[in-house]
Parts: structure tokens; C-alpha cells; sequence
């Protein structure tokens, strides 16, 4: 896919800015540690990320539906 000149010179300029370099550098650092307490997931902590990013794109929750299978083998 091929940057267009107008692109080329925005990622230049977004490039120069040491303000998105150091909330770059933040994100990175702490992108793991907002799901994991002592060594492990959180699971209370992963479905409230869950909750909160299905809220933030405005999916809709779907009616739960009891699974009638019996026998469920992989």
C-alpha cells in the first residue's frame, strides 16, 4: 500500500513530536499490567476491559441462550 506525499509528511511531523513519542513510550510500558495482579490475569479486571471497550464501540449485548448439546467433545 503506498503512503500518499500528504501522509508521508504527517507521519513526519507525528514523528517529530516528542509529546505522542513519550504517550507511545507510557502505552507500551503498561499495555500488560492493567490485566495482571501477581503474576496472573485478573479475570474481574479482563471482563471489566471487556465491558468497558464493548460500551466504548456501542455493541449491543445478545440474549444469553441456555446450550442444549449434551455430549460436547473437542
Amino acid at each position: 500500500m503506498a503512503v500518499s506525499k500528504k501522509g508521508r509528511e504527517e507521519l513526519k511531523r507525528l514523528a517529530s513530536s516528542s509529546s505522542l513519542r513519550e504517550d507511545m513510550r507510557r502505552l507500551a510500558a503498561n499495555r500488560h499490567r492493567s490485566l495482571i495482579a501477581n503474576e496472573i490475569v485478573d479475570i474481574d479486571r479482563l471482563l471489566t476491559f471487556l465491558n468497558g471497550y464493548n460500551e466504548f464501540i456501542n455493541h449491543a449485548r445478545k440474549p444469553f441462550y441456555r446450550m442444549v448439546d449434551r455430549v460436547m467433545k473437542l
